[in-house]
């Protein structure tokens, strides 16, 4: 009994033992969150109440909500672009210009439109009036017309370059080189461009687009149309080539006939002068009969023959006669 007793004593001093260990712990933690909790607020002031928690939230939520109504309230459109306003999805008459604007929040928003010269190139085919395959490029420069964007937005979209543009190209190349055969598209070439191009532009500012500049490539046909073509440029070199040579043929003929008829001239001329001279020779002769002596004595070199003949040499008297030029 007594060991019993003992023992029961003994487990209660050491529940005791525990249970103040314990006691001890919990106030030297509960001790330690005090000393932390005076630093924190040393260093950070006294933390707000439930009261000031609930206005700082409210405060800030109100902030939140003035700078989301500021921002929608707002349209930023940059360099080079103009603004098309949408009320609920629909679009408004009025375009923003460039830089800030006012719209109303939550029921506007502005879709930017660019206005800057922009380049759109497309491949097109079709055929000639003498049914030849015809295929080109087009390439143009342009622009939209800025006070006109909500309109081109309306009916065309952001998209207009596919929706309007490219089939403009198609069918214009179409309609334009089915009233050329297929060598005046060659031979009239710069006609046929322009005619193009300006249907081309005619067309395009209806839907408010600007055409600055139309480029087209030169004409491309099939290989047996080029080819055949080859052949006739080929044929009519050779035959400007035969017509080259007969022209020069013919200049030479004419040149030769020329000099012929100026020869002919010239002895015609000669004849008729040495035939008077012949005549006034004759006339001369019968006026003066000394007129061969004079002759003779002045084609004489005044030198005597070495040897002579068996007559008597003839002398030429010329003491009668004057000297005068021929």
């Amino acid at each position: 009994m007594v060991d019993v007793f003992k023992k029961w004593k003994k487990e209660r001093e050491e529940k005791n033992f525990d249970a103040d260990t314990e006691r001890k712990h919990e106030e030297e933690e509960s001790r330690h969150e005090a000393e932390k909790k005076r630093e924190r607020q040393a260093r950070y002031g006294k933390p707000p109440s439930g009261k000031n928690t609930a206005k700082l939230g409210l405060g800030l939520l109100t902030a939140i909500i003035i700078l989301v109504v500021v921002s929608q309230s707002v349209a930023i459109v940059d360099a080079g672009n103009r603004g098309v306003v949408l009320y609920l999805g629909a679009v408004e008459d009025r375009v923003l210009p460039e830089g800030f604007s006012f719209i109303t929040p939550f029921v506007e928003r502005v879709v930017q439109m660019e206005v800057r010269t922009l380049k759109f190139e497309a491949d097109a085919s079709s055929s000639s009036q003498d049914l030849q395959i015809v295929s080109t490029t087009v390439a143009l420069n342009y622009h939209l017309d800025p006070t006109v964007v909500n309109r081109i937005y309306q009916t065309l979209g952001e998209d207009y370059a596919a929706r309007i543009i490219a089939p403009t190209i198609q069918e214009t190349v179409k309609g334009s080189t089915a009233k050329f055969v297929a060598e005046e598209l060659i031979t009239k070439r710069e006609e046929a461009k322009a005619a193009i191009g300006d249907l081309i532009s005619s067309t395009l500012i209806e839907r408010g687009i600007i055409t600055e500049q139309v480029f087209i490539t030169d004409f491309q046909f099939s290989e047996d149309f080029a080819r055949s073509v080859e052949l006739k440029v080929v044929a009519e070199q050779e035959a400007l080539r035969e017509k080259n040579i007969l022209a020069r043929i013919e200049v030479q003929a004419q040149s030769a006939e020329a000099e012929a008829i100026g020869i002919a001239n010239a002895n015609i001329a000669k004849a008729k002068g040495e035939s008077e001279a012949i005549l006034l020779i004759q006339s001369t002769l019968r006026e003066s009969p000394d007129y061969l002596k004079w002759q003779a004595i002045n084609k004489w070199n005044g030198k005597l023959p070495y040897a002579v003949g068996g007559g008597t040499m003839p002398f030429i008297d010329i003491t009668g006669l004057a000297l005068q030029p021929e």
